[in-house]
């Protein structure tokens, strides 16, 4: 026995050695387990949109210790009892089956356990005896890598559940629009019954014979009390469509992951079908986008991006990513700059009379004039003159410089520079970034650009100051006409000829954009902003709960005038930014917000000349080259700024 118990040892050692490099040298084909659809998941965790995988097969990840218990035990009850104690191949279903055979004089059962059905999933070869040694000989693989649940994993994603559903996440969102999660015993007997014959037991084209195979699960389930006798429902005799919300949102990822998302599936769906009623009053081609989006974290709770269903309304696009003029939609920021710069203030007389700029000569959008008007009724009449002359004032290239800053990526004509049109809506701007320009004036001016997936950075920057951003908001804050809910900031647009109609509003928990038109980009006739899109954004907020009753404005310290500043209003370079090209032909003007006064501007640690009041200097270049822009304030505090100066 001495002599007998080495060489048993020494043999159980070589069978394990050559296991072991059977294994390395022929691992198990995953292609299959890993080539999966996308699921993308709202802020609570439910489906949203389910894209396939390659080649239109509805398959998704479907781990066992996700799936509802029921589903489990009666897979294991009716496919495989002895599932927890074998290694993969169960002796005794294989002698049994073999006897079986023998005497019936034909294959009666295959003995399968769940790896070997595992195995054939992962490799689906012919059924001969070949075959079924290979199966064999990989479930006994799988159960040594993977253990139960890693075989379960890969049976739950694979597994035929009719046509070009795989898995028992398609099979159950097919089939009872229900995830795999929340599955009852009728429905978790119908999904085992199915992978046995997948065509032949489609409840769908065969109701009757998936009702007896169902019918004889639960029977099973039942006998080994994994739950009382029911009564089981009907079977389904169609298909349920996958959920697939804002297909324009997703793309399918190669690694078909599971993807969260920042959208409230509630939300969504009043949105989209708030969308669906108003494209059936709109006349063919014109389209609209809605958008809501959080104040505070800046997730966007909800999108209808367009009809995705519609080719002529351009459906496959995502019309909210789309670069359109905004009309008067950014004059709030001009004012908050203006406010900010001590230039205006809300409660100041602007005169709104006919006036050149150059050779330019701006109009209304009435063609009149009001006359002398406070700053903030010039801005909630957006008055066209005082705007332009508020720019002039501020200056396009500081203007457009902090929209950018602010998160808003404006497209100018190629080689244009900003100018004065700018105030007017010459520029391209899109939904999503315009509505975080304006999230921003209901949350202190801090900007923030909008989140769709949770895992997007979240940057914020010093947009506004934060008196400069709540004294747009009051000026903005005005009932609806016509009615509608209460407390709301709001703005509306309308760019040259017609062509988009926009309209935005926030209150302390939300921020909504509207636009309408065409997304060819070709005029409506009767196209406004005051019209079409202002009375959709009040109907988007009828969708939305109350907010807080907002605070009061943060205190401006001291008058009205160059001097005044928040404290606590951080000190930043506003113009030129990062990274600017700038022209050795003119003047440069030197513009900081922010910080204690005095400010100091330097030019490669040279001082400028500069009122120590203001907020800006004059600097001519010398010439060609880089240049290092640097501002102190009275703390100490810096922004800089690297430019380079070309010859033009």
């Amino acid at each position: 026995m001495r002599r007998l118990f080495p060489a048993i040892l020494s043999a159980l050692w070589l069978l394990a050695a050559t296991g072991a490099a059977l294994d390395w040298l022929f691992p198990p084909n995953l292609t299959r387990f890993v080539t999966l659809g996308t699921v993308y998941r709202d802020r609570a965790d439910r489906p949203l949109a389910l894209l396939p995988a390659p080649g239109g097969i509805w398959r998704f990840r479907t781990d066992s210790a996700a799936v509802a218990p029921v589903l489990r035990d009666l897979l294991i009850a009716v496919e495989d009892r002895r599932f927890h104690w074998h290694p993969g191949v169960d002796p005794i279903a294989l002698v049994r089956a073999a006897v079986q055979g023998v005497r019936a004089g034909r294959v009666v059962s295959g003995g399968s356990t769940l790896a070997m059905q595992a195995a054939r999933l992962l490799e689906p070869r012919p059924r001969t005896v070949r075959s079924k040694l290979i199966e064999i000989a990989r479930a006994l693989q799988l159960r040594a890598r993977y253990g139960p649940a890693g075989v379960l994993d890969i049976w739950l994603t694979l597994a035929p559940f009719g046509g070009n559903l795989e898995g028992a996440r398609a099979g159950a969102m097919a089939w009872f629009a229900t995830p795999p999660e929340a599955l009852e015993p009728a429905q978790a007997a119908l999904l085992v019954a199915i992978p046995r014959r997948p065509e032949a037991l489609r409840p769908d084209r065969f109701p009757a014979a998936a009702t007896r195979e169902r019918a004889r699960v639960l029977a099973i389930g039942q006998n080994n009390g994994l739950f009382p006798v029911i009564e089981a429902p009907p079977v389904p005799t169609r298909r349920t469509a996958l959920p697939n919300h804002a297909p324009q949102l997703f793309k399918p990822l190669p690694s078909g992951d599971s993807i969260a998302t920042t959208l409230d599936l509630r939300l969504q769906n009043a949105l989209e079908a708030l969308g669906q009623r108003l494209l059936a009053g709109f006349a063919e081609r014109t389209s609209v986008a809605l958008l809501v989006a959080d104040i505070h974290d800046r997730d966007i709770r909800a999108l209808f991006a367009g009809d995705w269903r519609n080719p002529a309304r351009a459906g496959a696009l995502d019309l909210s990513q789309a670069v359109r003029s905004p009309g008067s939609a950014l004059k709030p920021f001009l004012y908050a700059m203006a406010f900010a710069e001590g230039l205006a203030d809300p409660d100041q007389d602007l005169p709104d009379l006919p006036r050149r700029f150059g050779a330019y000569a701006p109009e209304n959008f009435d063609r009149g004039f009001a006359g002398r008007v406070t700053a903030g009724e010039a801005l909630r009449r957006s008055l066209n003159l005082p705007a332009v002359a508020l720019l002039d004032r501020v200056g396009p290239l500081p203007f457009a410089a902090a929209l950018r800053a602010g998160g808003a990526d404006i497209r100018l004509p190629h080689g244009a520079d900003p100018s004065l049109p700018l105030a007017l809506g010459g520029v391209g701007v899109t939904l999503r970034q315009t509505l975080g320009l304006y999230a921003a004036l209901a949350d202190d001016g801090r900007g923030q650009a909008l989140r769709l997936l949770t895992d997007a950075p979240a940057v914020s920057t010093a947009f506004l100051p934060a008196y400069a951003a709540a004294q747009t908001a009051n000026a903005l804050t005005r009932p609806f006409p016509g009615g509608g809910p209460t407390g709301i900031a709001w703005k509306t647009g309308t760019s040259w000829g017609g062509r988009d109609g926009w309209a935005f509003g926030f209150d302390r928990a939300h921020a909504v954009g509207v636009w309408v038109g065409r997304p060819d980009g070709t005029p409506v006739p009767g196209l406004t902003g005051a019209a079409v899109a202002l009375p959709i954004l009040a109907r988007v907020f009828d969708l939305l709960p109350p907010a807080p009753r907002a605070p009061p404005p943060p205190a401006r310290v001291g008058p009205v005038s160059a001097e005044t500043v928040t404290p606590t209003d951080a000190l930043r370079l506003l113009f030129p930014p990062q990274g600017a090209l700038l022209s050795a032909d003119g003047p440069v003007t030197i513009r900081a917000m922010g910080g204690r006064r005095p400010l100091t501007f330097l030019v490669d640690g040279r001082p400028l000349d500069a009122e120590a009041s203001r907020r800006q200097a004059g600097w001519r270049p010398p010439g060609p080259g880089f240049y290092r822009i640097t501002v102190l304030d009275a703390d100490g505090a810096a922004a800089r700024a690297a430019v380079q100066v070309r010859q033009e």
